[in-house]
């Protein structure tokens, strides 16, 4: 009969050992839960906060004007609202460097001769440089080549890397933002707002 005890005492103890363990991956879980919330606190609200709807004195933002960006990037980053929109959903999504790289590529070529090294530098400096604190996603090749045509700034130095940040907003964050509850309820508020 002594085994018939260490049985029972093994078992209970294995019992034991499970809630143990189960009780280490709840803590895990809640861990887990508090940590994502805690980093939560950091991503701005998903509701569109920075925007003024139609029923703002100076500021008239349309119900086709959003719907319109649901047809294409370009559409959505014709307009400043559909960017700075664009932008918000980006910081949620902690990818916003594209947008802001891609704002950047577009202003330089506006830029004069005479600003273009150091406006170039400055663009090379916070997204494409290894270490850029903005580092943009492009692949070695384009970054090497971006370098060296920064050196000797021209309006097009930027283009083929602004051209893969591109499709690469177009193809993965851009669906994304259509699906959101950030677009949608935007484009909620301002048809309700159309009806006014």
């Amino acid at each position: 009969m002594p085994w018939l005890f260490l049985w029972h005492t093994s078992s209970t103890e294995m019992k034991e050992d499970h809630e143990v363990a189960e009780g280490k991956e709840h803590k895990k879980k809640s861990k887990g839960g508090e940590l994502k919330n805690y980093f939560m606190s950091f991503v701005p609200r998903l509701e569109p906060v920075g925007f003024k709807y139609s029923d703002s004195e100076d500021v008239t933002l349309s119900a086709k004007e959003v719907m319109q960006w649901s047809q294409s990037l370009e559409k959505l980053l014709a307009t400043q609202y559909g960017q700075d929109a664009f932008r918000e959903f980006l910081k949620s999504e902690f990818s916003d460097e594209n947008i802001e790289f891609w704002l950047a590529c577009e202003d330089y070529k506006k830029t004069e001769a005479d600003h273009l090294p150091s406006k170039a530098e400055k663009i090379y400096k916070e997204f494409v440089q290894c270490d850029a604190i903005k580092q943009v996603n492009i692949d070695y090749h384009t970054r090497k080549s971006t370098a060296k045509k920064a050196q000797e700034p021209t309006p097009s130095s930027f283009d083929e890397a602004q051209k893969i940040v591109y499709v690469l907003m177009e193809k993965d964050s851009y669906p994304r933002f259509l699906k959101s509850r950030f677009y949608h309820s935007l484009l909620s508020k301002v048809q309700c707002n159309s009806l006014k």
